[in-house]
C-alpha cells in the first residue's frame, strides 16, 4: 500500500496523562511549525469548531500572527455551524472581512478561483467519530481539488471525542465518491475510531488523490481518551451534537434518522433520545430488559428509560410540537458500550412489537447503513445477536488496514 507525503508535526510535544491538556493542531503549528505557512497565502477550511486550546478562532490567531489568511470554505451547517439545511450560500466573515466559499452550495467556479490563487490550503474542523458525519467528505473534496491545482494540504488535526481505540458497527465495504456517497464515502465502519487527520490519510491513499498531504497532530492526545479528558472547550460540531453524550450514542441512534421515529432533533437530547406519538414504550423497554437479564452483549453499558419529550422546530421534520412517548439511552460504562449493537436492539425490539407502525424510509435508511442488508435482516426478523455476530469479520480486516494511516 503506498502513501503519499506525510509530516507529522509535533508528536512528542506532550506524552500527558489523561487529564493533561491537549494541544489541537491550530496551536502545535504556530508554535512548532509555523515555517509550514510563512509568507504562503492560505485558504482555511474551518467552522465554528476551528479553535485554539483557549476558544480562539483559527482565522484570528492566524491574522493576529502575521499570516497571510486569504479565503476560507466551509462545510454543512456553514462557518458558524448554526445552520440545518441544504444548499447554503458563500458569504462574509464579518470579524474579518474575508470570503466564505460554501462546499455544501456555493458556486463552485468562485471556490476554484479562490483556490487557484492559494499557496496551501489549513483544514480544520472537530470530526465526531462517526461514518455519516459529513466533514470528512467536504475535506476530501477541497483536498482532492487541491491536489489537482498542486496546493499542498495541512490537516490541523483533532482528537476523535469518543476515543480512536474503539470500532464498532457495520463496514461499508466499497469506496465512493465523496460528490455522490457525501454519507460515508469511505470504507469505514460506523464508528470508526479514527480522527479527521487520519481519515483524510486513508481517503488521499484509497481515492488516489495524490494530494501533498501534511497532518499536524492534536498533541498528548491518547487513543483511549474521550474527549472530556482533554482540557478542551467542547464546541457543538452541528448544531444537533449538543454535548459529548450525544456524541457517544450517535454511531448507532444515527440509524433512525432514516425511519418514521425522531431523534430528539429539536430538543436537548438530540440523538439520546428516539420516540414517535404511536411509540408503545412499555412492550418494547420489555423486550430490551428481558435481553438485557441474559447476555445480550448489545445492552451492556447503558441505561434505558422510558420518556415524553416534544420536538420544537426539528430540522427533520419530524412532530414539531407533538409530545412524543420515547426512550432514552444513558451512558454506564464506556467501555462496555457499543451504540450500533444497541441500536439494532432496539430497531429489532420496536419491530418485534409494532410491526406495522415502524416505517423505513429505504434509501435513507440504507445510505446510513452502507446498503440494504440491515434493514432487510431487521425487517425479517433476524435476532440482534445474529446480525452484529456477521459484522465482525469486516471489522476485524478494518482494524488490520487501518493501521496503515495512524498517527497515535
Amino acid at each position: 500500500m503506498r502513501l503519499h507525503r506525510l509530516f507529522v508535526l509535533g508528536w512528542l510535544a506532550g506524552t500527558a496523562s489523561a487529564t493533561a491538556q491537549v494541544r489541537p493542531g491550530i496551536d502545535v503549528l504556530l508554535s512548532d511549525s509555523a515555517h509550514l505557512i510563512a509568507g504562503r497565502r492560505l485558504g482555511l477550511l474551518t467552522n465554528q469548531t476551528g479553535v485554539d486550546a483557549s476558544g480562539r478562532r483559527d482565522v484570528d490567531v492566524l491574522l493576529v500572527g502575521g499570516h497571510r489568511l486569504a479565503a476560507l470554505f466551509s462545510p454543512e451547517h456553514g462557518f458558524r455551524g448554526l445552520e440545518d439545511r441544504p444548499g447554503l450560500p458563500d458569504a462574509v466573515d464579518s470579524a474579518s472581512g474575508l470570503p466564505i466559499y460554501s462546499l455544501y452550495g456555493g458556486a463552485p467556479r468562485s471556490r476554484v478561483a479562490a483556490l487557484d490563487s492559494l499557496d496551501a490550503v489549513l483544514i480544520d474542523l472537530q470530526d465526531i467519530g462517526a461514518r455519516y458525519y459529513t466533514y470528512p467528505a467536504s475535506a476530501t473534496q477541497l483536498m482532492r481539488e487541491a491536489a489537482r491545482r498542486g496546493k499542498p494540504v495541512i490537516v490541523l488535526d483533532r482528537p476523535n471525542p469518543v476515543g480512536g481505540d474503539v470500532m464498532q458497527g457495520n463496514v461499508r465495504t466499497r469506496v465512493g465518491d465523496p460528490d455522490s456517497a457525501f454519507v460515508g464515502f469511505l470504507p469505514i465502519p460506523m464508528r470508526h475510531g479514527m480522527t479527521l487527520g487520519e481519515l483524510l490519510r486513508l481517503a488521499n491513499d484509497r481515492l488516489r488523490l495524490h494530494a501533498a498531504l501534511t497532518v499536524v497532530p492534536a498533541a498528548g492526545w491518547r487513543r483511549s481518551m474521550y474527549f472530556d479528558a482533554t482540557g478542551l472547550p467542547w464546541v457543538k460540531p452541528s448544531p444537533n451534537m449538543p454535548d459529548l453524550e450525544s456524541a457517544t450514542h450517535y454511531p448507532g441512534t444515527c440509524l433512525f434518522e432514516g425511519t418514521n421515529l425522531s431523534v430528539g432533533r429539536g430538543t436537548a437530547l438530540a440523538f439520546q433520545v428516539v420516540g414517535a406519538p404511536w411509540l408503545d414504550t412499555t412492550p418494547v423497554l420489555g423486550r430490551l430488559r428481558e435481553r438485557g437479564k441474559g447476555k445480550g452483549e448489545e445492552l451492556a453499558g447503558v441505561e434505558i428509560l422510558g420518556v415524553t419529550f416534544t420536538p420544537r422546530a426539528p430540522t427533520d421534520g419530524k412532530y414539531d410540537g407533538v409530545e412524543l412517548r420515547g426512550i432514552r439511552l444513558r451512558v454506564t460504562d464506556r467501555a462496555r458500550y457499543d451504540p450500533t449493537k444497541t441500536a439494532v436492539a432496539l430497531l429489532a425490539a420496536i419491530r418485534a412489537a409494532q410491526r406495522d407502525s415502524l416505517r423505513f424510509n429505504e434509501r435513507s435508511f440504507d445510505r446510513l447503513a452502507a446498503g440494504s442488508e440491515l434493514r432487510r435482516a431487521l425487517v425479517a426478523g433476524r435476532a440482534p445477536a445474529a446480525i452484529w455476530r456477521g459484522w465482525e469479520a469486516a471489522l476485524a480486516r478494518f482494524r488490520r488496514s487501518r493501521a496503515a494511516y495512524l498517527l497515535y
